[in-house]
């Protein structure tokens, strides 16, 4: 039995819902960013036990389509920009890839998640980019040129124009801070002016 689960961002959510599954009485088989694989359920748990044990723990159970596929979207892009799990071939534009690993048209995607997310999947894509990069200055290990090249920005410049629009400050001004302003992953959304994701 799959279970598709909302809020799962990073690999301590992934701990969480397994123990509290496993808490539940539940065999977790397999679990990944938005999905856990669960052996049969047993007489003991309704599904209703699964939403509750989630909910208490900042997770939310998805049992609509669309809520589904949104969720999707942002896992995967999720997992390409801050986990390091590249699966899409380096020639392939995100919206193909999208469309080709979901199974449906990306105009249809597109819509679908503008309606449930308010802003759009380029946008959204975005605004991932640059609390990674916030990431990344925080840490000061990274060149902002270095940075610009691990995300896939044609230059340090565009980087930083497109991190000023959405941070409201330079990445400089940004890494000399005392307290970075961090976001979660989850809590992410953004809205850049101009500029579109690829």
């Amino acid at each position: 039995m799959k279970l598709l689960i909302k809020h799962m961002v990073c690999d301590r959510c992934k701990r969480v819902v397994r123990e509290e599954l496993t808490r539940l009485g539940l065999e977790v088989e397999q679990i990944e960013l938005g999905e856990v694989k669960i052996g049969e359920l047993p007489d003991t748990v309704s599904p209703e036990d699964i939403r509750r044990v989630l909910e208490q723990s900042g997770f939310e159970l998805l049992d609509d389509r669309r809520m589904i596929l949104t969720q999707q979207i942002k896992t995967i892009i999720i997992n390409e920009i801050h986990h390091d799990r590249r699966e899409r071939p380096e020639h392939q534009n995100l919206s193909d890839y999208l469309a080709q690993k979901l199974g449906y048209d990306y105009s249809y995607l597109s819509h679908l998640f503008s309606n449930a997310e308010g802003i759009t999947i380029e946008k959204f894509v975005i605004a991932q980019k640059i609390e990674k990069v916030k990431e990344y200055l925080a840490y000061g290990e990274l060149t902002l040129s270095e940075i610009a090249w691990r995300l896939g920005y044609s230059s340090s410049q565009h980087l930083s124009n497109q991190f000023r629009q959405v941070a409201g400050m330079t990445p400089g001004k940004f890494r000399r801070s005392d307290q970075p302003q961090r976001t979660a992953l989850d809590a992410v959304t953004g809205s850049p002016d101009s500029e579109t994701a690829k």
